[in-house]
């Protein structure tokens, strides 16, 4: 059964962030607060967390269409290829913010990422999971954990998010009601921005 552990943003606790990082590391999957919606996620550089996540998810890993949740735009440079000045503009508007920009990917992605031609990036403005992120030293894959009522698309309580995934994941991380909007995804790998979901974010930083 999967720990449940509070976590509160103003000021994470450095303890409480370590023990997360060692799940992570490990290869566990932790579910997190970030500015949008509750995420389930993993280490970036672990193929058998990678692979629970796909098999939860019901995709195939290569497939999978996975956010990579940075620390800060540093970690760009690993993942996505050279891009232009006007794109970095509109990340450094952006971001930390509830955002998911879709930029080209590089050559040097995760084997598991290889085939993938762009990828998803989020530096969410949450201090909890910027501080994983900051601790681990490489990003997190995530995606939304969804709720399969109708009416609710995202459950925001996080003892209720326990309940329900504490035998699929190995922590849960309780930093308050989530929000139950998404981030906006922007397609930046073109020549034009694209705007693919509207969501929480602004799309006037365009």
């Amino acid at each position: 059964m999967a720990e449940f552990i509070k976590i509160y943003p103003d000021k994470p606790s450095e303890s409480a962030i370590a023990k997360v990082v060692k799940v992570l590391k490990e290869g566990g999957l932790v579910i997190y607060p970030t500015d949008t919606v509750y995420g389930l996620g993993c280490d970036i550089t672990n193929t058998k967390a990678l692979e629970r996540i796909a098999r939860i998810k019901g995709v195939k890993l290569e497939k999978a269409n996975f956010s990579f949740i940075c620390h800060d735009l540093s970690n760009l440079s690993d993942y996505v290829k050279q891009i232009d000045t006007a794109t970095f503009k509109i990340l450094k508007r952006a971001l930390p913010g509830p955002y998911t920009f879709i930029l080209p990917g590089s050559s040097n992605l995760p084997k598991e990422f290889k085939k993938k031609t762009t990828v998803g990036i989020r530096v969410p403005d949450n201090s909890i999971a910027l501080e994983i992120v900051r601790q681990l030293g490489n990003p997190i894959v995530s995606t939304s954990i969804h709720d399969e009522d109708d009416v609710i698309e995202y459950t925001t309580d996080p003892e209720l998010i326990f309940e329900k995934w504490q035998n699929l994941v190995d922590m849960v991380i309780d930093g308050g009601y989530g929000d139950n909007t998404a981030s906006t995804i922007i397609d930046l790998s073109g020549h034009e921005p694209i705007i693919v979901r509207e969501g929480k974010g602004n799309v006037d930083i365009l």
